[in-house]
C-alpha cells in the first residue's frame, strides 16, 4: 500500500497540482495538510472523480486536513479523543484506511519561543500522545504522517545555526516530539536514509530549493508492527519544482500489508 502525506499551503491554489501529482503517482492514500478550506469548499466530489473517498476537517482560512482513499475510509475522527476541550484549530484527522489506522498532523507552527503558541504547540504533541495512548498500541498497524513543524535533529535541517533560536528545533520541541515517538513511532524513511540533505520543506524566499536550504519537517511515523512491513520511503523533491509549488512536497512509504 502506497501511503503520501502533502502540506500543499491551500488547497484552493494547489489543486491543479494535486491533481496531476494523484494522476502520475496513484497512491492508495493522500494526506494533505493546510488545506486552508472550510469542510464546504473541500472538493470531495472532484476527488471522486479521480477515484478517491475523502474526509476533510477544516476551518476556513486556516490549517484543515484531509484523507484521500482508494482502499476506503472508515471509523473518521476529527480532532482529539481525549476527554479533554475540542482544539480549537483543525489539525488532526484519523481514519483506517485498508486496515491501516492513519492520523494526518498538522502541528502547530510555534511561531516564536516562549509565545502563548509555541506552548500550545508543545501542549498539542502532549495530547496528540495522549490519544495514542487511549486508543491505539504500537502492536496494531498505525502511521501518523504530515507536517510535523519540528525537525528532528540538527541532521534535518540545512544549517544548525542559521535556525539557532527559533523554533522548530529547540530541545523543548524535539523532546515533545520524541515523547510522541516512545510510545512506539519509526522514522522509517530516517532509519533507512542516515545520511544529511534530505529535506521537506524550503523555503519560498531567496531561492532556497535551488541553493538546498531545506528543513526535514514532513514525515511518516509507523507503529512498531507497521514499521516492520514498510519497504519503500521516498520524497518527492519533483513535486517543489515548477509552476506555483507548494513549499513543501509529498513523503511517501510503501507497506507490504499482505505480510506475514
Amino acid at each position: 500500500m502506497l501511503i503520501a502525506t502533502w502540506n500543499v499551503n491551500s488547497l484552493n491554489a494547489r489543486m491543479p497540482r494535486v491533481e496531476e501529482w494523484l494522476a502520475d503517482v496513484q497512491p492508495d492514500v493522500l494526506c494533505l495538510q493546510e488545506t486552508k478550506m472550510s469542510d464546504a469548499q473541500f472538493p470531495g466530489m472532484d476527488f471522486q472523480r479521480l477515484g478517491y473517498d475523502s474526509v476533510h476537517h477544516g476551518q476556513g482560512r486556516w490549517n484543515g486536513v484531509a484523507i484521500l482513499s482508494k482502499v476506503g475510509i472508515d471509523d473518521v475522527v476529527a480532532g482529539f479523543d481525549d476527554g479533554e476541550d475540542p482544539d480549537e484549530d483543525a489539525r488532526v484527522l484519523w481514519a483506517t484506511c485498508g486496515g491501516i489506522r492513519i492520523g494526518t498532523v498538522y502541528v502547530p507552527n510555534g511561531r516564536e519561543v516562549g509565545a502563548d503558541h509555541y506552548h500550545y504547540k508543545l501542549a498539542w504533541l502532549g495530547r496528540l500522545r495522549a490519544h495514542l495512548d487511549a486508543h491505539h498500541s504500537p502492536d496494531e498497524l498505525v502511521v501518523l504522517l504530515g507536517d510535523w513543524n519540528i525537525a528532528p535533529t540538527d541532521q534535518d535541517v540545512w544549517s544548525p545555526a542559521a535556525f539557532e533560536g527559533s523554533t522548530h528545533v529547540t530541545p523543548e520541541e524535539r523532546a515533545a516530539l520524541a515523547n510522541v515517538t516512545d510510545w512506539g513511532l519509526v522514522d522509517t524513511l530516517r532509519r533507512r536514509y542516515p545520511e544529511d540533505g534530505i529535506f521537506s520543506y524550503w523555503d519560498y524566499r531567496n531561492g532556497d530549493f535551488h541553493k538546498k536550504r531545506g528543513m526535514r519537517i514532513d514525515y511518516l511515523l509507523s507503529s512498531a508492527a507497521l514499521a516492520e512491513r514498510a519497504t519503500v520511503d521516498l520524497i518527492d523533491r519533483n513535486a517543489r519544482k515548477g509552476s506555483k509549488p507548494s513549499d513543501h512536497t509529498p513523503v511517501l512509504a510503501v507497506y507490504d500489508v499482505d505480510a506475514a
